[in-house]
């Protein structure tokens, strides 16, 4: 009886040490994400602007660079507005900790928000979105700092063009309102390399008056929803 008595002493002892261990080892996993909404507003007067794609990365990682060329994730998302084959693109790149794409577009004036976690030595946000009615126009942030402690960040976002497709302004190779064209495309004038996109000048179909835009275009605005409990003493290679 005492051999029993003792063997399952021991079993209870064994047992609770594993739960502790399990419940240990759960623990980082909870405590290494953080979860941010991230919400963007359209600053203009007539453009929509198509759901975006949101990236919380590290420093390694950079969307885009100005005189560069699109990839071509990014150039379909700036001619089409689908933000699908850009997050597929970057989802495994170095430096990437999460994507995450809008549920729909954002009409002039309103916003929309996007809910994101990921590792939180993962420091730094990017975000692009299609202004619709353009040939290869694109609204974008890039490496924006994200807030710690339940704080808030926030930035205005410039329009680029993509250098994908050339600016011709013809409702045939524009997908939003009024012109709603179907994935076609007109490369013959392409700049070929990201610049700050010159507006809508009124060579076809596009009336300034209705289409153009003043920069900014698009507010973004974060806030940390979640810390998962830690307290940001450790350093990455983003500090």
């Amino acid at each position: 009886m005492r051999s029993s008595v003792g063997n399952l002493a021991l079993g209870l002892v064994l047992a609770g040490g594993l739960a502790a261990a399990s419940l240990a080892a759960a623990e980082p996993a909870a405590a290494s994400e953080r979860t941010y909404r991230v919400t963007i507003t359209n600053l203009t007067r007539g453009q929509v602007i198509t759901p975006p794609a949101v990236i919380v990365h590290r420093s390694g990682f950079k969307l885009f660079e100005v005189n560069g060329e699109s990839s071509p994730g990014l150039a379909e998302l700036a001619e089409t507005g689908n933000p699908g084959p850009l997050a597929d693109e970057v989802v495994l790149a170095p430096g990437v900790a999460a994507v995450e794409t809008g549920a729909g577009p954002i009409p002039p004036g309103q916003s929309a928000e996007v809910v994101i976690t990921a590792n939180r030595r993962a420091r730094l946000l990017s975000v692009a979105a299609m202004l619709a009615t353009t040939n290869d126009a694109f609204a974008a942030v890039r490496g924006l700092r994200l807030p710690r402690r339940g704080g808030q960040a926030g930035t205005r976002a410039v329009a680029y063009d993509a250098g994908s497709e050339g600016n011709n302004e013809d409702c045939d190779f524009i997908p939003g309102p009024p012109c709603n064209a179907a994935n076609a495309r007109d490369t013959g004038t392409a700049e070929g390399f990201i610049h700050i996109h010159n507006g809508v000048h009124g060579g076809a179909d596009l009336v300034p008056a209705d289409q153009d835009w003043r920069n900014p275009v698009m507010q973004i605005d974060v806030a940390e929803i979640s810390d998962g409990g830690d307290n940001d003493k450790d350093k990455d290679d983003d500090d």
